[in-house]
């Protein structure tokens, strides 16, 4: 009896021991799971991969776009601004139990370590939405047990910190649904060209069903999958009683219309700006490839972005999105030397090479203002210098060498003055004025106007027959605009580093005068003349309601319009990738995207003329034999020059009696006037009085 007391007595020792071992136990696990749960509460969640990219920054601070290595278009949008049928698909499909949970799903995860054990290799998992979310934004996808472990923590801490709509937001904003969308916004703009918040059901199931698989259930790739997953998608809501049956029917029958894949564009703007900016980060200022995508750079640029979507805007009604025809335009403020816009080609996800850095473009007629401005500055030419526009055989190279340049269409004006022969774009007047001056001093004056690819000093240079790129040439123009002051072009102003310290700031420049003013002043209003009656941009001028010069330029390969304001230097360009002959039609394109992105990016900015610089003199010419119009010379045209290069000759007409002193006198102080008389529209007269 004693010892089956004793065996009892020992039996409740030993349970007692248990129980108060398990207690302690539990009590250490409770402690234990309290502070880590207190830790993971208290400690920040790492830095997510996309906050970590590098952040491209406008003139007014906003973001443009954000470096990655992917090509990541993602655009975040509030929750209440998603479709409900989309927010109820995904969960329906991705995460049930979503709104019950606690990140974890026990009974999934249960199941997949199960057939984990069974197959010994991590091969199945039972991810929810917020497990999918952590390791989207701060983990790999390799099937790790390191991995699962880390991807439990930032779960719990996900949880912990953000409310269920939040995580939802977030996971709708971060996940990929293909061809470069990250999030619904940018896939609802990219398959469908709406809004998320636009979404119908039909729209809603298809795009919820892509994300488990961005290539096998792309529309675009393979449109049956897609269906079927649709399908899946559409039963997973009947089930979670979202919809019914009906409903699921109409929508999985319904015509989906995507907008097609030659119409996708990237999302964000300014894309070949943003490829630029990172050649110049990595190739002139040293800042490594890791740390543009992955260093938290904010890199402040001088890009508008109210410019750049009028630049854009322009191109994409300009151009023929079937033909495999490219453009190219670039905009540069010339008081600063600020790259305003930039547009590189048609469609960046189609082709990314940037036509406004390419060299490999000949200019055409566009460069003659270059060669103008040099035998302006020499004063060689004066705008009443006349040459006899038929066709010419001229001798160079000490007569070893002969060139016959020929005009558009065979068509010859015979005696012409310089403004006649910029608004006719006449090809034999400005190898006269080549070979007048000689082909150094153009080289020069373009080198000084700040191009830098080779020119070959032959009279055919100035027929534009050297390439040179769109900037080149915006760049070149702006010191026109500009009254001979030339600003380089600038791109960043400044960078920052994660921690706001600032690793580079653009250097002061001042802008330096390497043009003669007046001469700058004369080209200009003689380029005016491009966009009136008989010039080659006239049928774009009605388009144009502020002062604007320019000049096209069209070779058998190139069309050019390059012009600007007394706020913006442009360079439209229009060709083929293969160099192949462009048509008549494709020739136009230009002059008109010029015309639209001038007016739309100035929309706000009041009409100004081009300020009037020292040394600049009016008078009234007779445009057959540039000499000063006289008493009797009916034929007449109020004209600039430079001081002292005016014509003293004066014509009279069929009268051999020359003007009184008192005539004289009186035209003296007629010619005074100088801009403000001149006869030309209401308008014209209009921006001459507006006032800066």
């Amino acid at each position: 009896m004693n010892k089956l007391n004793a065996k009892t007595r020992k039996r409740g020792f030993r349970v007692r021991t248990l129980f108060k071992n398990l207690s302690i136990l539990t009590a250490l696990g409770l402690i234990a799971s309290a502070a880590i749960l207190v830790y993971l509460y208290a400690t920040s969640l790492p830095l997510a991969d996309s906050d970590r990219n590098s952040r491209l920054l406008g003139s007014k601070g906003e973001v443009i776009a954000t470096f990655s290595a992917g090509g990541k278009d993602s655009i975040p949008v509030q929750l209440q601004n998603i479709a409900p049928d989309l927010v109820n698909a995904t969960l329906a499909v991705e995460d049930r139990k979503f709104r019950d949970h606690l990140g974890f799903d026990i009974q999934g995860m249960g199941r997949a370590v199960l057939v984990n054990i069974q197959h010994m290799r991590m091969s199945q998992g039972a991810s929810t939405l917020t497990q999918q979310l952590a390791r989207n934004l701060y983990l790999s996808h390799e099937k790790t047990w390191t991995r699962k472990a880390k991807e439990a923590m930032y779960t719990a801490q996900l949880e912990m910190k953000y409310s269920k709509d939040e995580i939802l937001q977030m996971y709708l904003n971060e996940i990929y649904y293909g061809h470069g969308a990250y999030g619904i916004e940018a896939a609802a703009q990219m398959y469908f060209g709406k809004s998320a918040k636009q979404l119908d059901l039909a729209e809603s199931a298809m795009l919820a069903g892509i994300p488990k698989g961005p290539t096998y259930y792309s529309p675009y790739n393979h449109m049956k999958n897609a269906k079927d997953r649709q399908r899946i998608v559409l039963k997973a809501m009947i089930e979670t009683g979202n919809i019914t049956q009906k409903q699921a029917d109409t929508a999985y029958e319904e015509l989906l219309h995507f907008k097609p894949e030659s119409e996708r564009k990237t999302v964000e703007s300014a894309p070949y700006f943003r490829d630029y900016i990172r050649n110049i980060a990595v190739k002139e200022l040293g800042i490594s490839e890791a740390m543009l995508d992955h260093g938290g750079l904010n890199i402040y640029t001088t890009l508008d972005l109210r410019v750049q979507k009028a630049a854009e805007q322009a191109v994409a009604q300009g151009m023929d999105t079937k033909s495999e025809l490219e453009t190219a335009l670039v905009s540069i403020d010339p008081r600063t030397g600020y790259i305003k816009a930039m547009v590189g080609g048609k469609n960046y996800r189609t082709n990314q090479i940037n036509h406004v850095l390419a060299t490999t473009r000949q200019p055409g007629s566009a460069f003659k203002p270059i060669m103008y401005l040099a035998a302006l500055e020499s004063k060689q030419l004066t705008s009443a210098s006349i040459f006899n526009s038929q066709p010419t055989l001229f001798h160079y190279d000490n007569d070893r060498k002969t060139y016959k340049p020929g005009n558009f269409g065979e068509k010859y004006l015979g005696e012409i003055d310089l403004r006649q022969a910029i608004a006719a774009s006449d090809n034999i007047y400005a190898v006269n004025t080549i070979m007048k001056i000689g082909p150094e001093k153009v080289v020069s004056m373009a080198q000084n106007l700040g191009i830098t690819s080779k020119l070959n000093p032959v009279p055919s240079l100035a027929l534009g027959t050297s390439p040179v790129s769109p900037l080149e040439m915006a760049s070149a123009f702006s010191v026109i605009a500009a009254g001979g002051q030339r600003t380089p072009p600038i791109a960043i102003l400044q960078i920052t580093d994660a921690a706001g310290r600032v690793i580079y700031e653009s250097p002061q420049t001042k802008a330096e005068t390497v043009v003669e003013p007046a001469a700058a002043y004369v080209l200009t209003r003689l380029m005016e003349s491009v966009f009136e009656n008989g010039g080659t941009g006239n049928r774009v001028s009605a388009a144009i309601k502020r002062p604007v010069a320019g000049k096209t330029g069209t070779t058998n390969t190139d069309a050019w319009m390059v012009g600007f304001t007394p706020e913006l230097s442009t360079a439209v360009w229009v060709g083929y990738d293969q160099g192949k002959a462009i048509s008549t039609s494709d020739g136009r394109r230009a002059a008109p995207i010029f015309a639209q992105f001038t007016e739309q990016a100035l929309a706000s900015v009041p009409p100004k003329i081009f300020s009037v610089p020292d040394q600049v003199v009016s008078v009234y010419i007779n445009p057959e034999t540039g000499k000063l119009a006289g008493n009797g010379c009916e034929d007449k045209r109020l004209e600039v020059f430079i001081e002292g290069t005016e014509p003293t000759e004066v014509c009279y007409g069929n009268t051999e009696v020359e003007d009184s002193p008192q005539d004289k006198k009186a035209r003296e102080v007629q010619n005074q006037k100088g801009i403000q008389e001149q006869k030309h529209s209401w308008w014209r007269d209009f921006k001459r009085w507006w006032v800066d």
